[in-house]
């Protein structure tokens, strides 16, 4: 299965997981693991392996679960709402693996105001087992200025 046309429908984690086909299963579970701060949630939606990988402006490279988690832990902790959803995405599936390549938009509210966030992603999806788990993503926020803001607010120390 390959969509090249974008699609606009944002997945946002608030889909019915039931209705949703097991590759998109997956996607729309990380956005309800990521939107509703559900550590262990996002723990099964990762692949529990160091094949694994997360390079995002967050933590920089990442490798394996247990040093991925720490970063969403950091996220999860930040003061104030946030809310993140993906969308102007393709997709795509070969075999076992199942990508998306699209953007993510956010905002991230607290006592410094609303910052909105514009953030070009792409995770990977493989079969393990027969359940879909992430085993890779990366993020770009382009804007240095919305990049150094957001860096601020969840008190991340980048590391490269």
């Amino acid at each position: 299965m390959t969509d090249t046309t974008p699609i606009q429908q944002p997945v946002t984690g608030r889909e019915n997981l039931d209705e949703l086909a097991p590759p998109e299963r997956a996607l729309a579970q990380f956005y309800k693991a990521l939107n509703g701060r559900d550590i262990a949630l996002m723990e099964q939606n990762w692949d529990p392996t160091r094949e694994a990988v997360m390079d995002n402006p967050l933590g920089g490279i990442k490798r394996g679960w247990a040093e991925i988690r720490p970063t969403y832990e950091r996220l999860f902790a930040a003061p104030g709402s946030y809310s993140f959803e993906f969308w102007d995405y393709t997709r795509h599936q070969g075999g076992d693996v199942f990508w998306v390549v699209g953007r993510e938009r956010g905002s991230l509210t607290g006592a410094d105001g609303a910052l909105d966030l514009a953030i070009r992603t792409s995770r990977i999806f493989r079969s393990i087992g027969g359940t879909w788990r992430q085993v890779h993503h990366h993020g770009s926020i382009e804007d240095p200025d919305m990049l150094a803001r957001y860096l601020r607010r969840v008190g991340a120390a980048r590391s490269e």
